[in-house]
C-alpha cells in the first residue's frame, strides 16, 4: 500500500468514525493554496478541523505527532479562509484523528482541541 493510499483509507476510517459520533461532516479536503484542512465539521457553536495522520506502526511514535508546529500553522491558515470565505461567526476547535493500520487491526485515537491557533 502506498502512503498516498493508506492516508485516503485512513481519512475514510476517519469520516467512517466521525459519523458514528454524530458529527456534522461539512467538508473534506478543503484547500487553500498549498494548505490543506483533511476534515470539517460543525455543531451548534463550534466549526472544528480535523487533521487526520495514519500510519501502519506507531512503532517511531503515534501518528499524530507527525502534526508539527508548521502543518499545524498550515492548518489554522487555511482555517482562517474557510472561515473569512464563508463569513461564519464560530468558534474553531482543532482536532487531529491519529490512525494505525495494519494487520492486527485499526485503531483510532481522537484528539479534541490537540492545538490551538499561535497568534
Amino acid at each position: 500500500m502506498t502512503t498516498k493510499e493508506l492516508g485516503d483509507l485512513g481519512e475514510r476510517f476517519a469520516l467512517q468514525f466521525l459519523i458514528e459520533n454524530k458529527y456534522k461532516v461539512i467538508s473534506k479536503n478543503y484547500r487553500y493554496q498549498r494548505n490543506e484542512v483533511d476534515l470539517i465539521c460543525e455543531d451548534d457553536s463550534t466549526l472544528i478541523f480535523i487533521e487526520v495522520k495514519t500510519r501502519q506502526t506507531a512503532q517511531i511514535g503515534p501518528p499524530w505527532k507527525a502534526v508539527t508546529k508548521h502543518k499545524q500553522r498550515q492548518i489554522v491558515k487555511c482555517a482562517h479562509h474557510y472561515i473569512c470565505s464563508k463569513d461564519i461567526d464560530k468558534e474553531a476547535r482543532f482536532d487531529i484523528i491519529s490512525i494505525v493500520h495494519n494487520s492486527k487491526g485499526t485503531f483510532i485515537e481522537h484528539i479534541e482541541d490537540a492545538f490551538y491557533p499561535m497568534l
